[in-house]
């Protein structure tokens, strides 16, 4: 977009997510770059302020709380160019209609995948150390023996499954090379020489459930992912292993989980569950190794300023005639998160 051109901008989303995602020094360079109100967020698209709104941008930066994009809206917005979202995944929100107006659409996926990947670095090792279990036993106990040595937890060549290539799954992995563990990847989308670039080995699934000692779920929800994780692959998984979902809890049958849990033989850290949340009477909340967690790995609180500042770096390259740098395809949703 040449700079004559300044691209008039639009937010739309949930209002109380602007302040975490735009304070004072995001919203000034968003007013640098753009004519722009960062103050005033639409999170309607059906009201005549938005209408009035939508007439004149060229560019919505969205965010968690925006309405799908569906063609009536695409039609009160006759100059807009580009979608610039917040957050990470934009199946929800863009439609085929916005593919078909040849919108350019970027999202703040690789900036949220950075604190989900961290989460998962903290449960691996604290899964190492059995630190969930031991924790729930002095917990009850209310004493340990000090110097008594546990002589089955420890980091050192622990092997770790990650299950799916995708940007978190490939940020864990990158985390993962600076600890003496092994790691082994399944992603069908990935060979031998790419998953050795990640520092990974390439496996099948079978073969990593059997094998490690931490199975790590990274995979993009799709028809062919939900229910990845049945009876039967839970089944191959070794006594004490741990499982660990950061992804979507449908990519896990929670009926077999439960009962694997409920049999003592695994432990799961999840911070994804299907359904979610979990109805009240859940034997999850209750089982000590079922590790619940409620959907933070993502980006919360300070974190959120790197989802704003993603958008407005995007912004700006819009504004400057450069190319953006996450650009979302839309052949490629169907394997994205």
């Amino acid at each position: 977009m040449p700079e004559h051109h300044r691209p008039t901008a639009v937010l739309a989303m949930s209002p109380e997510h602007l302040p975490g995602l735009f304070p004072p020094d995001l919203r000034a360079r968003l007013t640098d770059c753009a004519d722009t109100d960062p103050t005033a967020v639409t999170e309607r698209f059906d009201s005549p302020r938005a209408r009035s709104a939508l007439a004149t941008a060229t560019v919505l930066i969205t965010g968690w709380g925006c309405p799908p994009l569906e063609a009536d809206v695409l039609e009160s917005a006759p100059r807009l160019q580009a979608v610039l979202h917040t957050g990470g995944s934009v199946k929800g929100l863009v439609t085929p209609a916005c593919w078909e107006r040849g919108l350019t659409v970027s999202s703040a996926a690789d900036a949220n995948a950075v604190p989900v990947a961290e989460y998962t670095l903290a449960v691996i090792l604290l899964a190492g150390k059995d630190a969930f279990a031991l924790r729930e036993r002095y917990r009850a106990d209310r004493h340990f023996t000090p110097g008594l040595i546990h002589p089955r937890i420890g980091n050192r060549e622990r092997r770790v499954g990650v299950i799916g290539a995708s940007r978190i799954g490939r940020r864990v992995l990158a985390l993962l090379r600076g600890f003496d563990m092994e790691t082994l990847l399944f992603d069908p989308y990935t060979d031998e020489v790419a998953a050795a670039r990640l520092g990974a080995r390439r496996t099948g699934l079978d073969e990593l459930l059997r094998t490690c000692d931490t199975v790590s779920v990274h995979a993009p929800e799709t028809p062919e992912t939900r229910g990845l994780l049945n009876a039967e692959r839970l089944a191959l998984m070794r006594d004490g292993a741990v499982l660990v979902n950061t992804a979507r809890g449908s990519l896990v049958d929670t009926p077999a989980l439960t009962r694997e849990l409920a049999s003592g033989r695994l432990t799961a850290v999840l911070d994804v569950t299907d359904p979610e949340p979990l109805p009240p009477d859940s034997p999850l909340y209750a089982l000590p190794n079922a590790v619940l967690t409620p959907h933070i790995a993502g980006s919360h609180g300070n974190e959120l300023h790197r989802l704003g500042l993603s958008a407005v770096e995007e912004l700006e390259r819009l504004a400057a005639g450069r190319p953006l740098a996450h650009r979302v395809h839309a052949p490629d949703l169907h394997r994205a998160a």
